[in-house]
Protein backbone atom coordinates (compact mmCIF):
# COMPACT_ATOMS: atom_id res chain seq x y z
CA UNK A 1 0.00 0.00 0.00
CA UNK A 2 1.23 3.47 -0.82
CA UNK A 3 1.11 6.56 1.29
CA UNK A 4 0.07 10.02 0.23
CA UNK A 5 -0.34 13.56 1.54
CA UNK A 6 -3.61 15.41 1.93
CA UNK A 7 -4.21 19.10 2.60
CA UNK A 8 -5.93 19.75 5.93
CA UNK A 9 -6.77 22.93 7.83
CA UNK A 10 -6.71 23.05 11.60
CA UNK A 11 -7.46 25.56 14.29
CA UNK A 12 -8.65 26.08 17.84
CA UNK A 13 -12.10 24.77 18.78
CA UNK A 14 -13.57 28.28 18.57
CA UNK A 15 -12.77 28.40 14.82
CA UNK A 16 -11.14 31.81 15.14
CA UNK A 17 -8.32 30.97 12.73
CA UNK A 18 -6.97 28.12 10.67
CA UNK A 19 -3.65 26.99 9.26
CA UNK A 20 -3.37 24.66 6.28
CA UNK A 21 -0.75 21.91 6.25
CA UNK A 22 0.02 18.94 4.03
CA UNK A 23 -0.42 15.84 6.19
CA UNK A 24 0.61 12.27 5.52
CA UNK A 25 -2.49 10.05 5.61
CA UNK A 26 -1.47 7.47 8.23
CA UNK A 27 -4.11 5.03 9.46
CA UNK A 28 -1.38 3.41 11.58
CA UNK A 29 -1.47 6.52 13.76
CA UNK A 30 -4.44 6.65 16.11
CA UNK A 31 -4.60 10.44 16.26
CA UNK A 32 -3.60 13.35 14.04
CA UNK A 33 -0.12 14.70 14.77
CA UNK A 34 1.00 18.29 14.16
CA UNK A 35 4.23 19.97 15.32
CA UNK A 36 3.62 21.68 18.65
CA UNK A 37 4.86 25.00 17.24
CA UNK A 38 2.01 25.05 14.67
CA UNK A 39 -0.63 24.32 17.32
CA UNK A 40 0.83 26.85 19.76
CA UNK A 41 0.92 29.44 16.96
CA UNK A 42 -2.85 28.94 16.66
CA UNK A 43 -3.28 29.48 20.40
CA UNK A 44 -3.92 25.79 21.12
CA UNK A 45 -2.42 24.43 24.33
CA UNK A 46 -2.22 20.82 25.54
CA UNK A 47 -5.29 19.74 27.53
CA UNK A 48 -3.88 16.39 28.76
CA UNK A 49 -1.00 13.97 28.16
CA UNK A 50 -0.83 10.29 27.21
CA UNK A 51 1.87 7.73 26.50
CA UNK A 52 2.18 6.36 22.97
CA UNK A 53 4.08 3.45 21.54
CA UNK A 54 6.40 4.52 18.73
CA UNK A 55 7.25 2.45 15.65
CA UNK A 56 10.51 1.30 17.29
CA UNK A 57 8.66 0.06 20.40
CA UNK A 58 9.64 2.93 22.70
CA UNK A 59 7.00 4.65 24.84
CA UNK A 60 6.82 8.46 24.84
CA UNK A 61 4.50 10.95 26.50
CA UNK A 62 2.84 13.65 24.37
CA UNK A 63 0.46 16.52 24.95
CA UNK A 64 -2.96 16.35 23.31
CA UNK A 65 -5.85 18.71 22.68
CA UNK A 66 -9.13 18.82 20.83
CA UNK A 67 -8.88 20.97 17.73
CA UNK A 68 -11.15 21.92 14.86
CA UNK A 69 -10.19 20.09 11.65
CA UNK A 70 -11.39 21.05 8.19
CA UNK A 71 -11.38 18.55 5.33
CA UNK A 72 -12.94 19.30 1.97
CA UNK A 73 -15.15 22.05 3.40
CA UNK A 74 -16.43 20.03 6.36
CA UNK A 75 -15.41 20.67 9.97
CA UNK A 76 -15.21 18.33 12.96
CA UNK A 77 -13.49 18.45 16.29
CA UNK A 78 -10.80 15.82 16.69
CA UNK A 79 -7.95 14.86 18.99
CA UNK A 80 -4.49 16.07 18.00
CA UNK A 81 -1.05 15.19 19.35
CA UNK A 82 1.50 17.96 19.93
CA UNK A 83 4.35 16.55 17.84
CA UNK A 84 8.04 17.30 18.05
CA UNK A 85 9.43 20.22 16.05
CA UNK A 86 10.65 17.92 13.28
CA UNK A 87 7.55 15.72 13.14
CA UNK A 88 5.67 15.46 9.87
CA UNK A 89 1.96 16.28 10.14
CA UNK A 90 -0.06 13.04 10.12
CA UNK A 91 -3.78 12.59 9.52
CA UNK A 92 -4.70 9.69 11.79
CA UNK A 93 -7.43 7.06 11.88
CA UNK A 94 -9.56 8.76 14.56
CA UNK A 95 -10.03 11.89 12.43
CA UNK A 96 -10.74 9.90 9.28
CA UNK A 97 -13.39 7.86 11.07
CA UNK A 98 -14.95 11.05 12.44
CA UNK A 99 -15.36 12.34 8.90
CA UNK A 100 -16.58 8.96 7.62
CA UNK A 101 -13.61 8.70 5.26
CA UNK A 102 -11.20 5.98 4.23
CA UNK A 103 -7.95 6.10 2.33
CA UNK A 104 -7.62 5.11 -1.29
CA UNK A 105 -3.81 4.87 -1.54
CA UNK A 106 -3.82 3.67 -5.16
CA UNK A 107 -5.56 6.84 -6.36
CA UNK A 108 -4.10 8.95 -3.50
CA UNK A 109 -7.42 10.31 -2.25
CA UNK A 110 -9.90 10.07 0.58
CA UNK A 111 -13.19 8.35 -0.17
CA UNK A 112 -16.43 7.79 1.76
CA UNK A 113 -15.99 4.90 4.16
CA UNK A 114 -18.38 2.01 4.55
CA UNK A 115 -19.99 2.73 7.93
CA UNK A 116 -21.44 0.11 10.23
CA UNK A 117 -23.97 0.15 13.04
CA UNK A 118 -24.04 -2.97 15.20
Amino acid sequence: MGTFHYEISLGPKDGSRFETVSALVDTGSTYTVVPASVLEGLGVTPEWTSFFELADGRQQEYGLAEILLRLDGQERTTICIFGSPDSEPLLGAYALEGFGLAEDPVNQRLVPARLFLA
